[in-house]
């Protein structure tokens, strides 16, 4: 599929999000739920318009940035040699959104649930195709684990992209464990990515320094 037709798509989800909330908003409660703790218990509402049309304006916002990235970037010449990576992973970042929005009015219907159980298979999807993008990212300065290090280093760049995308895919696979334990979904989900986040910025200054000492 050509970015064309990922961007169609997108904005279709996008417009679908507002659809559904200029539809929705005579039948919703003036205060809607907002924010979920780690036990899944909520813990924070907003008013019925901030609610309903919060989510499609971030990600119309988003949706502009992601557009904005691969036109000012000085490397952008390097984007497109991942660019179908990329272009899925908005496609996969609007559609998480969306699945976001809908449990939060299938909720203010009335319809309670374990919210972090409902959450984690969505992280482990979206955490694992980030691994496949960080796999394949080439040197650029938006997109990536971009340190000092891998931005001053092709080479090390490279390494560093391979291990953490590796990394990343493995710990999505881990935070699907959040399924058989739901009173530690949310660490069980979140900690494996810090660890990567903080792992790889260790592993690329280090690399960067056995490079500088064979020069």
């Amino acid at each position: 599929m050509k970015t064309g037709k990922y961007n169609i798509a997108i904005a279709g989800i996008i417009l679908l999000s507002f659809a559904i909330g200029i539809y929705l908003y005579p039948q919703m409660p003036e205060l809607m739920p907002s924010h979920w703790n780690a036990a899944g218990e909520v813990d924070g509402y907003m008013p019925k318009p901030l609610a309903l049309f919060l989510i499609p304006v971030i990600s119309l916002a988003l949706f502009g940035l992601f557009l904005l990235i691969p036109r000012i970037d000085p490397m952008k010449q390097n984007i497109q040699k991942f660019r179908k990576y990329f272009d899925r992973f908005i496609l996969l970042i609007m559609g998480f959104f969306l699945y976001i929005y809908l449990l939060t009015i299938l909720w203010a219907f009335g319809l309670t649930f374990q919210f972090i159980f409902a959450m984690v298979p969505a992280f482990s999807v979206l955490f694992y195709y980030a691994g496949v993008l960080t796999e394949n990212a080439k040197r650029n300065w938006f997109i990536g684990i971009r340190t000092p290090w891998t931005l001053s280093s092709e080479k090390v760049w490279d390494k560093t992209h391979k291990l953490g995308g590796k990394l990343f895919k493995l710990a999505a696979i881990i935070g699907l464990l959040g399924l058989l334990f739901q009173d530690y979904a949310i660490w069980i989900v979140i900690i494996p990515v810090i660890f990567v986040a903080v792992y790889t910025i260790f592993y690329s200054y280090l690399e960067f320094q056995k490079e500088s000492k064979h020069k």
